[in-house]
């Protein structure tokens, strides 16, 4: 599987930067033995993640880091490289969150972002919402974790369905109801889309994910 690279830089990123088919992989992140036992003293306190001793009797053979542990870490990575620093307006939530192999010390981790649908708001044309396929992969490049995000991005030009340019001359054309861009590079049209759709959960404010 091929990787994109942005054409802008994090900090200038915006909701029509997030191309359906685009796939980026960020990393990698150390996994360790200490990292494992801080989290799971503080936040996860079940034996697997913070007693060597017992756990090495448990389902997997040894220690394994909390699956909230390795979601963070995920998302460490997530903000750190693709996420817009400026234009990132939240989250209404994920779909879809599995955990697939236990997350060991000595490990170490990277993610594969895959975006799968960039829908601009109905209500609020200035953000859209951008659906991605997050990965989370070990040395071995075994998916261990994977999620599918939301994100409400703010756009770059509120007036314009992405790319289509504004009129010469002109201010640039009404924004239809809602044009969701996807994968395979087809679109939806108003007429023809759902009621429900990643456009209406993204006109909530969202948490921070």
């Amino acid at each position: 599987m091929s990787t994109t690279e942005f054409a802008v830089p994090v900090a200038d990123r915006h909701f029509e930067d997030y191309v359906p088919g685009a796939v980026f992989e960020y990393g990698a992140i150390p996994v360790t033995e200490a990292e494992i036992v801080e989290f799971a003293r503080r936040f996860d306190p079940q034996y697997l993640h913070v007693d060597r001793e017992r756990a090495v009797r448990g389902p997997f053979g040894g220690l394994i880091a909390s699956g909230w542990h390795t979601a963070a870490m995920m998302m460490r990575l997530i903000v750190d490289n693709f996420l817009p620093k400026h234009a990132s307006l939240g989250s209404p939530g994920i779909d879809e969150l599995r955990w697939l192999k236990p997350v060991r010390p000595g490990d170490m981790l990277s993610v594969r972002l895959s975006v799968l649908e960039a829908t601009r708001s109905r209500s609020k044309p200035d953000r859209g919402v951008v659906r991605t396929l997050c990965e989370v992969l070990n040395q071995e490049r075994e998916v261990v974790m994977s999620l599918k995000a939301m994100n409400i991005i703010a756009c770059r030009h509120p007036h314009r369905t992405p790319g289509t340019p504004a009129p010469a001359g002109g201010r640039p054309g009404a924004l239809p109801p809602q044009a969701t861009s996807r994968m395979d590079g087809s679109s939806i049209s108003p007429a023809g889309q759902s009621t429900h759709s990643p456009g209406d959960a993204g006109e909530g404010t969202g948490g921070g994910s």
